[in-house]
């Protein structure tokens, strides 16, 4: 026992003198990873065997290296839709800023949408291959990233030792007045000092211009709302509806929808609906004339675009097959496009197609007015402020809550029987909810 005791303090002694010089023929510097054994061996030394229950661990040390983590990647556009080719690019960082991952770099402004483009991983931009509004293509360079250059930069930098700040030991000294200013005057002898004269006011009328580049959204609307004047026989007929009914089943029922569905139940719902019910009784509403081919397209599904005003343009997202919806899911679908309209997050695919376009005015106010068809189809429906006015009801006067609609169609392909006819069925509809249970 004693003498194992000796060898086991002899062998520990030189194991620690053995990894301190580098001799320890075991523990390598090009092997990786941690092993287990019962006796160690060492140059010019006999062999000393353990006791089969000590274990001694074998250290082998790992080095990283810092190439691939330092890498300078250039980042490409990504791929557009299918009816887009180009876009311009609105930079949000400069050269030398410090990007995370995702963390949006630029914005590619394109026809219908703007793309973002977030950084593929932390790092700092070394370069910006394409000037401010500048024009690409799907896989064209956008901008160089240093990777972990940011990291590496942020555990560098020191932290600097706030230094406590200097108490005073003596008070400073007092300053001596000169024997003119000692002496006191009296206070008829003190003249009064000339004010300063008062700077000259502000020109008044004076007027400034300044000019801004137009977005390619911007441009786009305004070359479809052309192209729709020049192509399209557009006309457009009026009516008006009470909103007495949906205002009470809305104030009826608003709690228990927003418990049921987590959702706020509002006017724009019953319009989509109502217009849905309309364009399957009116086919030629829902149609369209193809120009190409001198061929009218009718449709057996509706699939609305609401329209959405944004900071940069007017959208359209569709909600797609409304025949088949109900309040529910039609208040769920605006509200998940309106969200993605605030945050500039719509894709194109969620503004592709739409058969009817309905515009809502009201929501800043208009009490009157005329839409313009969003081009390829055949007619918008344009919704107005509720407003309190005198109606005649059963030969008597009364205050009711009343909205003016108005429908644009293309009378090409849209006869005024049709027109009026398709109005008055959304106001029935809107006026009473009901007729959509009968089917009527």
């Amino acid at each position: 026992m004693l003498s194992h005791s000796r060898c086991l303090c002899r062998t520990l002694g030189r194991s620690l003198s053995a990894l301190s010089q580098g001799n320890n023929v075991l523990a390598g510097r090009t092997a990786s990873g941690l092993s287990a054994g019962n006796r160690i061996v060492y140059r010019n030394s006999q062999l000393c065997e353990f006791p089969s229950s000590i274990v001694v661990f074998h250290v082998r040390y790992f080095k990283t290296s810092a190439a691939r983590r330092d890498d300078v990647v250039t980042v490409n556009t990504p791929p557009f839709s299918e009816s887009i080719t180009e876009g311009d690019v609105r930079w949000e960082k400069a050269v030398g800023d410090s990007v995370k991952e995702d963390e949006v770099v630029c914005e590619i402004e394109t026809d219908k949408t703007s793309l973002q483009v977030p950084s593929p991983a932390a790092g700092v931009i070394t370069e910006l291959l394409v000037p401010d509004g500048g024009r690409v293509e799907a896989g064209n360079p956008l901008f160089k990233l240093k990777k972990g250059a940011a990291t590496a930069a942020a555990a560098s930098a020191p932290t600097p030792t706030p230094t406590p700040a200097s108490i005073p030991v003596a008070m400073p000294p007092v300053p001596t007045m000169p024997a003119q200013a000692a002496q006191a005057k009296p206070v008829s002898a003190v003249k009064p000092t000339a004010a300063a004269p008062a700077a000259a006011p502000a020109a008044h009328g004076t007027r400034k211009e300044s000019r801004v580049k137009m977005n390619r959204m911007r441009l786009r609307i305004a070359q479809r709302l052309k192209e729709a004047q020049e192509t399209c026989a557009m006309l457009t007929t009026f009516n008006e509806i009470d909103m007495s009914n949906i205002q009470e089943m809305r104030t009826l029922h608003k709690d228990a929808f927003l418990k049921r569905h987590n959702i706020k139940l509002g006017f724009m719902s019953a319009f989509v609906k109502a217009s849905a019910h309309a364009l399957m009784d009116q086919p030629s509403v829902n149609g369209v004339i193809d120009d190409t081919t001198k061929e009218i397209v009718y449709r057996d599904y509706v699939d609305i675009s609401v329209a959405v005003a944004t900071p940069k343009g007017l959208v359209v997202p569709v909600i797609r097959n409304v025949e088949t919806m109900n309040f529910a899911d039609i208040e769920k679908t605006i509200n998940g496009l309106g969200e993605k309209a605030r945050n500039n997050t719509l894709a194109v695919e969620d503004m592709d197609g739409g058969t009817f376009t309905i515009s809502n005015g009201g929501v800043f106010g208009s009490m009157f007015g005329t839409p313009i068809i969003n081009p390829p189809q055949s007619a918008i429906l344009g919704m107005h402020g509720i407003f309190d006015r005198p109606v005649a009801i059963g030969g008597k006067v009364e205050i009711r809550p009343m909205m003016y609609v108005a429908l644009t169609y293309d009378h090409r392909l849209i006869d005024g029987r049709e027109a009026v006819t398709f109005l008055r069925r959304i106001k029935s509809v809107v006026e009473d909810p009901r007729v959509l249970l009968l089917d009527m």
